[in-house]
């Protein structure tokens, strides 16, 4: 979907429509969730604070996250999903990859089926997206945001390796900033010169990694598209409008997230035994600390317990905390999931 939260906000709010908007904190230390196409032109971006949001962008308009809005409008586009193919991979709330390679639509190509599923789309919900096609999913991810918004973009087998060897090497998908620098310092800018390196320098540079880059550059992943996701882990966290090194303030404010965790804890049915508990401090230095038990977690008083004792371990906490969080892991039922493709969105 094209800037999902924001355009859920502008299509629910005339007002908004064609103006810089961000969704998420409006605080000093608030963060930002999300930005409008209109807002983007000026820099913003998710993650970033939004006291800078607003330095580059004096007019930006903050909009308090709608979960509800968004949750409805992402349960109708997956219904339209399901209507061409059962075999989609949600990615996120406003992202999936749906294998059509046996779909049995009356139109078998996924070029046209991306089209027909963008308009069903917009006319259900208003709201545009970006497809991308290809025969696996690294290349249909990479074709999904070159004509966005509102775009589609085909990768056919036979000019994939075409594609590939002239893209930039900070446009592979999976290759942050760091392993851009990384890559930019061994001479390695392109996927031209990436394809020049031989598997064995590329795993000595980035271990595992390194085979994955190699297979990608020459237009292989055979990861399947799955309809169900592995859980890893679930969490919540809290940004604090003040610092504190005060442990009462602290242990009520982590109380307050726990309780927020537990309420999705509930909602999913999840049972779990390792405990992990994050710390950012004042200077945004993070730690993180863990406990597995020996049984799995069965109510929020427990959870209450086990975070706040791994909270005490860290007293007295070296430097104020601008934020904690609480994650549970080591689910009782942990799926076993795989990965392949043929179309993103």
């Amino acid at each position: 979907m094209d800037a999902f939260f924001a355009s859920v906000e502008q299509r629910d709010n005339p007002q908004l429509r064609g103006k810089p908007v961000a969704v998420g904190g409006s605080s000093n230390r608030g963060v930002i969730a999300a930005a409008s196409y209109e807002a983007r032109k000026y820099g913003i971006h998710s993650a970033m604070a939004t006291v800078r949001a607003k330095q580059l962008c004096p007019n930006l308009i903050i909009v308090q996250s709608n979960r509800e809005a968004y949750t409805e409008a992402s349960r109708i586009i997956r219904s339209i999903f399901h209507q061409y193919t059962d075999i989609v991979e949600p990615l996120s709330i406003d992202e999936a990859f749906l294998d059509v390679t046996f779909s049995t639509h009356e139109n078998r190509s996924a070029t046209l089926l991306a089209r027909k599923i963008k308009n069903e789309i917009f006319e259900a919900t208003g709201l545009t997206a970006s497809a991308g096609i290809s025969y696996n999913k690294f290349l249909a991810k990479i074709a999904s945001d070159i004509n966005k918004p509102d775009g589609i973009y085909t990768i056919p087998p036979e000019d994939a390796i075409a594609f590939l060897e002239k893209l930039e090497i900070g446009e592979f998908y999976g290759i942050g900033k760091a392993s851009c620098q990384k890559f930019h310092k061994l001479g390695i800018f392109n996927g031209n010169d990436l394809k020049k390196r031989s598997k064995k320098e590329l795993m000595q540079w980035f271990g595992k990694a390194g085979g994955y880059y190699y297979n990608i550059v020459r237009g292989i992943d055979n990861r399947q598209v799955t309809p169900h996701r592995e859980r890893k882990s679930i969490g919540a966290e809290k940004t604090f409008e003040n610092d504190t090194a005060l442990p009462a303030e602290l242990e009520s404010r982590l109380l307050k997230i726990v309780e927020k965790l537990w309420f999705d804890v509930e909602t999913k049915n999840i049972e779990a035994k390792t405990v992990t508990l994050k710390i950012k401090y004042h200077d945004f230095e993070s730690i993180t600390r863990s406990n597995t038990l020996v049984f799995f977690i069965k109510n929020k008083k427990q959870l209450s317990m086990q975070a706040l004792e791994i909270l005490r371990n860290e007293y007295p906490v070296k430097k104020p905390v601008r934020l904690l969080g609480v994650s549970l892991s080591n689910f009782r039922h942990e799926l076993n999931l795989p990965k392949q493709m043929d179309l993103t969105f």
